[in-house]
């Protein structure tokens, strides 16, 4: 049934501040050529670009600005610590919002170099202030496109390698891998761009479109077409995609979303599982099963529950045979009443459907995607990790007392990797 607007009401406000789409990937080629797609199709369009190559050797970023008729500016800026985030709050920020306010009405396409990922610019976007006035006065975050080219994506997921192997490191102290960077790029874009212009439709374009399929459902899957700009531009930009509250990949289920999809059966050797439990891992049994949990998939992610910590979530990240291991605060179990109003709305209705007498909210949701691995049998290691029944009836005391190798990496953000 239609609604009529009541008598008086007044009209919705048009959002008139520039539209700001996000490019990211782990291919810098196919990044940079989608960016001159959409100004082929708008050359009013305004792509910023950064050289992160300079930062660590001497503190040095390279920022240059174009549109569809050419190179605008092209700087190096000196940074006063040379870091990353030194780079988004004092050059990246404060260029944006001067080019928003020198072209009002302008819309904006950031293309990010492989190490800055698109969760630190738009948590930055979210608290930073400019002269004064928050970021997001002037701009607004419209879409976040990771753009992923199908003849390097397999060896990336499924690389040892860390950032500074590559040359990639945005600090000295940036122990990031490859595999997890490319595969968070990913995860919390909205829009996930394939680019294979002119190619065939052969097995293993394919394969790598289930796999990103796979790796983050809850986006738009697109094809790029060098003959169709203007279609392109039309789904990448002022598509409304991006959610500024929306959860991060791995504390999703926290907030009653799914982390992943459970598609067990092979699909062009692409295989997906969810794996779930009201009970939690003891640590030692845990521990010793990471090589083998890590190592049968190219990619994990999720929130687990540890034995040994139970008052605190665990985030779980695996890529490239490592793992990265986290806290995502505490459990609503664990946590006073009167401090219940700090956690999200959807989080606190989450738990209430699924309390458990015991236990309360805490529980375990790992999602996994991988080639060819048997999703059975990985759920039967997990399986073999949890507590048995004579251990969960000795109690959350009896637990606290149980060796710890994660100890005290899951009551902060830092954690640890292995």
């Amino acid at each position: 049934m239609s609604q009529l607007a009541q008598p008086g009401a007044a009209p919705p406000q048009a959002d008139l501040r520039p539209a700001l789409t996000l490019l990211t990937g782990f291919a810098p080629e196919a990044t940079r050529a989608t960016a001159d797609l959409l100004t082929r199709a708008d050359p009013a369009l305004l792509v910023v670009s950064y050289d992160l190559s300079s930062l660590v050797a001497d503190g040095t970023v390279r920022r240059t600005v174009r549109d569809g008729r050419g190179v605008i500016e092209d700087e190096r800026t000196a940074l006063e610590h040379g870091c990353l985030s030194c780079t988004v709050r004092e050059d990246l920020l404060p260029a944006l919002v001067r080019l928003a306010r020198e072209r009002p009405g302008g819309d904006l396409a950031l293309v990010l170099p492989p190490s800055m990922e698109p969760e630190t610019v738009a948590a930055a976007c979210s608290w930073c202030e400019i002269d004064g006035r928050p970021v997001t006065d002037a701009i607004r975050i419209d879409s976040v496109v990771a753009v992923c080219d199908p003849a390097t994506l397999l060896d990336t997921l499924d690389s040892d390698q860390d950032l500074a192997d590559r040359g990639l490191q945005a600090a000295d102290d940036d122990t990031r891998s490859v595999a997890d960077t490319a595969a968070r790029q990913i995860e919390y874009a909205d829009t996930v761009v394939m680019w294979a212009p002119g190619a065939d439709a052969d097995f293993e374009h394919t394969r790598v479109s289930v796999l990103l399929q796979r790796l983050n459902p809850w986006a738009r899957h697109l094809v790029v077409d060098l003959d169709e700009p203007v279609w392109l531009s039309a789904r990448l930009r002022r598509s409304g995609g991006f959610d500024p509250d929306g959860p991060e990949p791995y504390g999703r289920g926290l907030e009653g979303y799914s982390v992943g999809c459970h598609e067990p059966e092979p699909d062009c050797g692409v295989v997906a599982a969810l794996y779930r439990a009201r009970r939690p891992f003891h640590p030692g049994r845990f521990h010793a099963a990471l090589p083998k949990i890590a190592g049968s998939t190219l990619r994990g992610r999720g929130h687990l529950w540890l034995a040994s910590q139970p008052d605190f979530i665990g985030a779980w990240e695996s890529g490239g045979g490592g793992v990265s291991m986290g806290g995502l605060g505490r459990w609503l179990a664990a946590t006073p009443d009167a401090e219940w109003g700090e956690s999200s709305p959807e989080r606190r209705v989450n738990a209430d459907l699924h309390w458990d007498d015991d236990y309360g909210d805490r529980e375990i949701q790992l999602a996994f995607v991988g080639l060819h691995f048997a999703a059975d049998e990985l759920a039967a290691v997990l399986d073999a990790c949890l507590l048995t029944d004579e251990e969960a009836a000795a109690g959350l005391d009896a637990w606290r007392e149980y060796a710890d190798p994660f100890e005290g990496c899951l009551e902060g953000k830092e954690g640890i990797e292995e």
